[in-house]
C-alpha cells in the first residue's frame, strides 16, 4: 500500500521505518526543514521501559498544591480560557487512584519492554548510533517519603518481572561515582539496571536517512492543514503546498494530532505538555554521570549524551505556547549543579522547550479510528522516545492486517468512548 505518514518525529519515523520493512510504499510529511526538530530533538533522552510511570498517581493533586508553592516546582498551570485543558485535568485527577494507577502502569509497562526489545533489534540489524548507554537509569531520593514511595512502586514492578535494585546512599555513588560530592543531599535510589538512554534527536535523524536509503520519501517544509473525507475514508491531506493521497494515513503529529482529529469528529484527549531542557558542553567528564539519572524531588533528568550533559524537566500547562522563560529553566540548571557541579559550562547552556503530546491517564492512543484507513500513533507524553520502536512496529502490523505481537488492551482509543 502507499502509506502516508503525517509527523516526522521518533514516532513519525519509527512508524516510517517498520511500515517500510513490511513492504509498503512510505511518504512522512513534516513542517519542518528536518526530522526530529520538535519534541524530538532536545528530550531527557531516557529509555525508561521500567522506571517510566504514569504521571496520574494517587496522592498527585495533594503533591501538586505544594508544589506550586515551591520555588522550583516541577509542575506548573497557567489558567486560561480553554476547555480542552480543563477537560483532561479533569480526567487526569479521574486516573489519580491506586486502582486507575495499576491498570495504567501496566499497560505502559507492557508497550515499554514490547518497544525496547524493537530497539535492541534495530541496534543490532542496523548498527545505529546516537551516543547510547546501557548502564541503566538510576532514582535518586532525597526524602524518606520518596523512598518509601518507591518501595511501594518496587513490588508492584517485581510482580511483572521488572528488575530494579535499592540502593543506600554508598550504593548510589558507588553506581555513579561523579555523585561523590553531593552524595549528602540523597538517601538513596532505584536503579534500573535494563533501562537505557541516548540522543533522540541523533536517532530519529539516522533512522531516517536509513529509511530514505531503504526508498521512504520525506515531504519536508510542508504544513499539514487538514484531512478530507468521505465516507468511512480519509480521501486527502491538504497541506501548504497541495493535496496528497495515499492508501492509507498514519496520524503522528504529537500534540498537534487532535487538532487535525477534531473536524473529522475524532475526539483524541492529548493536551501538550510542555518540557524544558538545557544542554551544555562537557568540561569535565569525570564530574559527569555516565548515563542518566532522574532527581525524584525535582522531577528531573539528566543525561549524558557523548560530549554533552542535557538537564530536562518540568510539566507546564500552557497550551501551545512555545516561549523560553528563564524561570522555567532555574529549576533544571539548579539541579544540575546541585548534583553534577563543575560537570558542564552553564554558560554555554542551550535552552530548549517542546510539547509532550498527553494523555489523561498516560498510555498513547494506537491503532484504528472510525475511518478504515486513519490510524493513530500519538499521546506519548514524556515516553515518545522510550515507546517509539515497539508503536512504530505495532502501527505497521496493524495496517498490514497482522496481528500485533503484544496485547493491544487499553492501547487503543476505544478506551476513551
Amino acid at each position: 500500500m502507499k502509506v502516508l505518514v503525517l509527523g516526522g518525529g521518533v514516532i513519525g519515523v519509527t512508524s516510517a521505518w517498520y511500515l517500510r520493512q513490511a513492504g509498503h510504499e512510505v511518504t512522512v510529511v513534516d513542517r519542518q526543514p528536518a526530522p526530529g526538530l520538535e519534541t524530538s530533538q532536545a528530550n531527557g533522552g531516557q529509555v525508561s521501559w521500567g522506571a517510566g510511570t504514569p504521571w496520574a498517581a494517587p496522592g498527585i493533586p495533594f503533591k501538586a498544591l505544594k508544589w506550586m508553592l515551591r520555588p522550583h516546582s516541577p509542575l506548573v498551570l497557567r489558567p486560561r480560557l480553554d476547555p480542552a485543558m480543563w477537560a483532561w485535568l479533569l480526567r487526569m485527577l479521574a486516573n489519580c487512584t491506586s486502582a486507575r494507577y495499576a491498570i495504567n502502569r501496566e499497560r505502559m509497562l507492557r508497550l515499554s519492554r514490547y518497544s525496547h526489545a524493537c530497539l535492541v533489534a534495530l541496534r543490532r540489524d542496523t548498527g545505529i548510533r546516537y551516543d547510547e548507554h546501557t548502564t541503566g537509569i538510576l532514582e535518586l531520593f532525597r526524602t524518606a517519603r520518596e523512598l518509601d514511595d518507591a518501595l511501594r512502586d518496587a513490588a508492584l514492578l517485581q510482580q511483572w518481572g521488572v528488575e530494579c535494585r535499592l540502593l543506600d546512599r554508598n550504593g548510589c555513588v558507588a553506581q555513579e561515582p561523579a555523585l561523590h560530592p553531593s552524595q549528602g543531599k540523597i538517601i538513596g535510589g532505584l536503579h534500573f539496571p535494563g533501562d537505557e538512554s541516548g540522543d533522540c534527536f541523533q536517532f530519529t535523524q539516522s533512522l531516517a536517512k536509513l529509511a530514505q536509503s531503504q526508498g521512504v520519501n520525506f515531504v519536508l517544509d510542508t504544513r499539514i492543514e487538514r484531512l478530507e473525507a468521505e465516507g468511512d475514508r480519509i480521501t486527502r491531506v491538504h497541506t501548504d503546498q497541495g493535496a496528497l493521497t495515499a492508501d492509507a494515513c498514519v496520524l503522528a503529529c504529537g500534540s498537534y494530532s487532535p487538532l487535525l482529529a477534531r473536524p473529522l469528529g475524532i475526539r483524541l484527549p492529548v493536551y501538550p505538555v510542555k518540557g524544558y531542557s538545557l544542554t551544555l558542553p562537557l568540561t569535565n567528564a569525570a564530574a559527569a554521570p555516565s548515563g542518566s539519572v532522574t532527581d525524584v524531588t525535582y522531577k528531573v533528568v539528566i543525561s549524558r549524551l557523548g560530549d554533552k550533559l542535557r538537564g530536562a524537566g518540568t510539566a507546564e500547562l500552557a497550551g501551545y505556547d512555545l516561549s523560553l522563560p528563564p524561570s522555567r529553566l532555574a529549576t533544571i540548571s539548579h539541579v544540575m549543579a546541585d548534583l553534577f557541579p563543575g560537570a558542564g559550562d552553564a554558560a554555554q547552556a542551550q535552552p530548549w522547550c517542546g510539547l509532550r503530546p498527553m494523555t489523561p491517564d498516560n498510555p498513547p492512543v494506537l491503532g484504528i479510528t472510525p475511518y478504515k484507513n486513519l490510524f493513530l500513533n500519538t499521546g506519548h507524553g514524556t515516553l515518545g522516545w522510550t515507546m517509539a520502536c515497539g508503536s512504530g512496529k505495532i502501527l505497521a502490523d496493524i495496517v498490514s492486517g497482522r496481528p500485533a505481537d503484544i496485547d493491544l488492551n487499553g492501547l487503543g482509543l476505544a478506551r476513551f468512548s
